[in-house]
This record gives C-alpha cells, sequence and structure tokens, in this order.
C-alpha cells in the first residue's frame, strides 16, 4: 500500500473480510477489547525475555519483522472493528486525543521530558 491509504479505506476492507464471514454477530465491544488486548500481548511476547540486542536481531530480520508485521496489523484489524461497533469515529478520536494530550503536555514543559503531565511543574 502507500501511504495516501485512509483508515475509511482500511475499515472498509476489515468490514468486507469480516462480512464476508459472518463474523459480525461475534464483534461486541467487549469480545473486540479482549480480542485487542490478546493482540497486544501477542505482540509483547514477541520481546519477552530478549535482550536489547535479540531485539535488534529479530527487528533486523526478515522473519521477525514478517511477524512484528502481523501482530501489528492484527490489533489494527480490531481496533477498527471495535471502533465501528462502537460507532466511534477512529479518525476523529485520534485528533481529539492529540488536541487534549498537546493541552496536557505542553511543548515548554515536556520537550525532552518522560514525566506524566501531572509531575511537569513540580520536576518530580
Amino acid at each position: 500500500m502507500d501511504p495516501s491509504t485512509t483508515i475509511g479505506q482500511l475499515k472498509d476492507a476489515a468490514l468486507r473480510f469480516r462480512d464476508a464471514r459472518n463474523w459480525k454477530q461475534f464483534h461486541d465491544p467487549k469480545n473486540l477489547s479482549i480480542g485487542l488486548a490478546v493482540e497486544a500481548a501477542e505482540l509483547q511476547e514477541l520481546f519477552l525475555w530478549k535482550t536489547d540486542e535479540e531485539v535488534t536481531e529479530l527487528l533486523a530480520s526478515e522473519k521477525g519483522r514478517d511477524r512484528m508485521r502481523e501482530e501489528i496489523a492484527d490489533m489494527l484489524v480490531f481496533l477498527l472493528y471495535l471502533s465501528d461497533s462502537c460507532g466511534i469515529d477512529l479518525a476523529d478520536s485520534v485528533f481529539r486525543k492529540i488536541a487534549l494530550n498537546e493541552r496536557k503536555y505542553p511543548v515548554d514543559k515536556s520537550y525532552n521530558s518522560n514525566r506524566k503531565y501531572d509531575e511537569l511543574d513540580s520536576g518530580a
């Protein structure tokens, strides 16, 4: 694909796949959120017990990158299904969250800092 692929196009493709198999009946918010967590755990499993060097090797290998691609794609597909199930516009949600985070993490206080927003003023 290319950088011009939209979230809407991805969602349409995922929903066509789902609907061709009559899986919407199983796609309620509870099960989709659990499925998303499972997919996130499968991504984490790729890194479990690995040293930084082993992670670097994993990401440099075609097999490792293929596994990463699959798990990341599974997570996005579950997000697309979940947003559809809940009637949430995923793109709008991302833009809203970025705007909220811009207020919580102003550049002058958060630049080069890993502190949470409620710790930025305290220097804690």
